[in-house]
């Protein structure tokens, strides 16, 4: 597959659930520590021989860490952002019509978004504040607000089966599970000994199994009917594990992208877990994601300023 370079650092990438050769990128100058960002919507080619292009590209006063697409209308996107804010993009309209609108509550950055896959309505923003907020399209001002971690909240991620149910990853080493029902957090692990930057939930066997990446430089699974113990432990990065991503396909496959510069995918179930690793960025990768529509489709993005995508087996850097 052809290589797409942004003209910032890559933070984020995620393919689109509606649209087969599309993905959108998050980026930002400076590395996010100061300075604008763009916001990339990307269309893939139909053969590897052509290039990427570019279908729509949004600019913004402070750097966009993350971003999610709406499960329910192909062309909305959510972004956060540095400044706190979090953003909502319709990309079927020109820049001039964007943001849609800014929502503005975070006092520190916008670590995370998550769309809700079930409800559909609804979406996540995880930030430095070391609280995460919930929020409905049509609403400006939050539903509400999750504070009980004592440090930046890195990541949130709503359960893909179980509609009120998401969990949180953050500094203070813990991953909290919260239901929007009840008042407070309805499970703390105490994950790692380390920051916890990361997390996913398996989308098979009853959606109970997350996977959690660490400063610590491993990846845990657990499963969140017995968490005393995890379920596996992946070694294999040198540095920080930045984002972890469960397969759409596969109960047991996952990838993952580390301050080492590689992208790793794994089997945890096997003992060789480690069933492939790419080395293709030359800084930080800190964006990785698998296709929902297309089986075994990986695209990554760092702090090199570039975004790879590439069928699982292959060689990211091969024409």
């Amino acid at each position: 597959m052809p290589i797409f370079k942004t003209p910032f650092n890559g933070y984020s990438v995620k393919f689109s659930p509606f649209y087969e050769d599309r993905l959108a990128v998050a980026t930002a100058q400076n590395f996010g520590i100061l300075g604008n960002g763009r916001l990339h919507v990307l269309s893939l080619p139909p053969s590897p021989a052509a290039p990427i292009s570019e279908i729509a590209s949004f600019d913004t006063a402070d750097g966009v860490y993350d971003l999610a697409w709406s499960e329910s209308h192909d062309s909305l996107l959510v972004a956060a952002v540095a400044d706190g804010s979090v953003k909502l993009y319709d990309t079927a309209l020109p820049a001039a019509g964007n943001p849609l609108r800014s929502l503005r509550e975070h006092t520190r950055e916008v670590q995370s978004v998550d769309y809700n896959p079930t409800r559909r309505d609804s979406f996540l923003s995880a930030a430095w504040d070391d609280t995460v907020k919930l929020w409905t399209v049509d609403r400006p001002a939050s539903v509400r607000t999750f504070k009980e971690h004592a440090y930046c909240v890195y990541s949130a991620a709503w359960n893909p089966r179980h509609a009120d149910v998401f969990a949180s990853a953050s500094g203070d080493c813990t991953v909290r599970v919260w239901d929007v029902r009840e008042p407070g957090s309805t499970m703390i692990i105490p994950a790692h000994e380390f920051e916890i930057l990361s997390l996913d939930w398996n989308k098979y066997d009853d959606c109970v199994v997350i996977a959690t990446g660490s400063v610590d430089k491993s990846i845990r699974i657990w499963d969140v009917r017995n968490y005393r113990v995890p379920v596996a432990v992946l070694n294999g990065h040198g540095y920080a594990v930045r984002k972890v991503r469960f397969s759409p396909h596969r109960g047991s496959l996952m990838a993952s992208c580390s301050y080492d510069m590689t992208v790793c995918l794994w089997d945890y179930m096997v003992e060789d877990s480690l069933v492939g690793r790419y080395d293709h960025h030359t800084e930080f990768a800190v964006g990785v994601d698998m296709s929902v529509l297309v089986e075994g489709l990986v695209a990554s993005t760092g702090w090199d300023e570039l975004v790879y995508v590439w069928q699982h087996g292959t060689d990211p850097r091969a024409p």
